[in-house]
């Protein structure tokens, strides 16, 4: 099955096609920088650095952009509220979520361009947007005409009424000729705000044109995924398309993928609602692996409901992967367990490719690597070894790679305990030859008390730190 995907503009799931033979141009919206990261910024990126991956496993180039918005008016307010330099706070973050994107195991953008740097190319679509009449100046401010846009909403579906008059209003404090217009470069309004000259004065760019000039500039005019989550469909994403079709007199995007929303007690999780998670906050209590899979096992278009149940599972899930991957206690090749692992390794494989290629169906795929898992499992309890064992070891570790994931144990320091546990090991083992199952169990259950699991199987009693 050839690989499809949801588009939100078309609002259907369709054959997925390149614009350039085996390559993808993906321009990801990318994150304010005026405050901590959350887990809900590090959702988004995960979700498109598991789209990435699984498209180069398939062979594709990605050339995947995601941009960083260092002008803004709340790193503005932010800036200004601690007395520090606009562009400097805004550095600090950009170095924070990098660091945390490398801890999650985000797989870094091919570009990752900022305002600041992309001033050039804005004031250059700009003006080109006034020549050809869709946007008109303001006392130094620069607006796009909405209503010179025919197909404006066709990606959110909204219908704008306009009223558009000879005369500019007063819209609060901007001067329009509609009210729903919007801004394309603002003029500078006091002298601690990042400012740049422009043919309309001093000023800085609005929020929506940057993706566009940053896209242009670095994938062409027309690219293939324009990616972000669903709160960017409007009014962000749709002045984008506004903007840039207009300007360029051609598509943005072939593809336009929005995942859902990471929601805290049934609420999305904003900076704007306080209910938020840092990711370093997460971090300290969990593996970045438990996170990954969390966001692996929902739909990418789906709302995660995020609680400590939900990790729960999560961490669980994670450990039913790792315990496949330990050494085999046999070296059997033979007998219906090495079938049923060598047949499982061989269909594993092919049903993954089906799930992802299904919308990247990760949820699916992940069911299919848990039936490897216990496949692989059972194949260890029963003694089977040698190469059976280790092909099916092989494809698990290297579709989960595909998924992002490495499945290696925790590390754990060197234990001056590890000869006493061998010891309890040992006598438990005794005791169960001699039928003392209850005290046999109470070695056990003490030991998992403290972090270490006791595996019983055919080859032996072997045992380890549970986390």
């Amino acid at each position: 099955m050839a690989l499809r995907v949801y588009n939100t503009l078309t609002r259907k799931i369709e054959s997925f096609q390149t614009l350039e033979p085996g390559v993808v141009k993906m321009y990801v919206c990318g994150p304010t920088v005026y405050a901590e990261a959350h887990i809900g910024h590090a959702m988004s990126a995960l979700v498109f650095d598991i789209i990435r991956r699984y498209l180069e496993y398939r062979g594709y180039e990605v050339r995947h952009v995601m941009n960083y918005t260092d002008v803004d008016d709340k790193i503005i307010n932010r800036a200004r509220a601690s007395g520090q330099d606009p562009l400097d706070l805004a550095q600090h973050y950009i170095d924070r979520f990098r660091g945390q994107m490398e801890q999650v195991g985000v797989k870094p953008p091919t570009v990752t361009p900022r305002v600041s740097g992309t001033i050039g190319e804005i004031v250059d679509m700009v003006q080109a947007l006034i020549d050809q009449g869709h946007a008109y100046e303001s006392e130094g401010d620069v607006y796009f005409r909405v209503g010179s846009d025919d197909d404006y909403g066709k990606l959110s579906r909204r219908k704008i009424e306009h009223a558009v008059s000879s005369t500019r209003q007063r819209f609060g404090d901007e001067l329009k000729e509609d009210a729903a217009d919007f801004a394309l470069w603002k003029g500078q309004k006091a002298p601690d705000e990042p400012a740049w000259l422009s043919p309309w004065g001093m000023g800085r760019p609005g929020w929506h044109i940057e993706c566009s000039a940053m896209a242009r500039r670095h994938l062409g005019p027309t690219i293939d995924i324009h990616g972000g989550g669903n709160d960017l469909i409007f009014p962000h994403h749709e002045n984008e398309i506004a903007q840039s079709e207009c300007c360029n007199s051609a598509p943005l995007a072939t593809y336009w993928m929005h995942n859902g929303m990471l929601q805290l007690r049934g609420e999305k999780m904003s900076k704007s609602l306080g209910n938020i998670i840092s990711i370093d906050e997460f971090l300290a209590e969990h593996s970045a692996e438990a996170f990954r899979l969390l966001v692996l096992g929902a739909h990418y278009r789906k709302p995660i409901v995020f609680d400590a149940e939900v990790v729960e599972q999560a961490e669980r899930g994670l450990e039913r992967l790792r315990s496949a991957l330990r050494p085999p206690t046999g070296a059997s090749l033979d007998g219906p367990e090495a079938g049923v692992v060598s047949e499982a390794a061989a269909n594993a494989r092919e049903r993954f490719v089906e799930a992802m290629d299904d919308d990247f169906n990760t949820a699916g795929a992940l069911g299919h690597l848990y039936d490897l898992v216990k496949a692989i499992n059972t194949a260890r309890d029963a003694g089977v070894g040698g190469e059976p064992f280790q092909q099916a070891q092989a494809v698990l570790a290297e579709l989960a790679g595909v998924l992002g994931m490495t499945l290696t144990e925790p590390a754990r320091a060197a234990s001056d305990a590890a000869p006493f546990i061998d010891l309890l090991v040992e006598l438990r083992s005794e005791l169960r030859k001699a039928k003392q199952w209850a005290l046999a169990d109470v070695v056990r259950d003490r030991l998992a008390g403290q972090g270490v699991l006791v595996e019983d199987a055919r080859e032996g009693t072997t045992w380890r730190w549970e986390k």
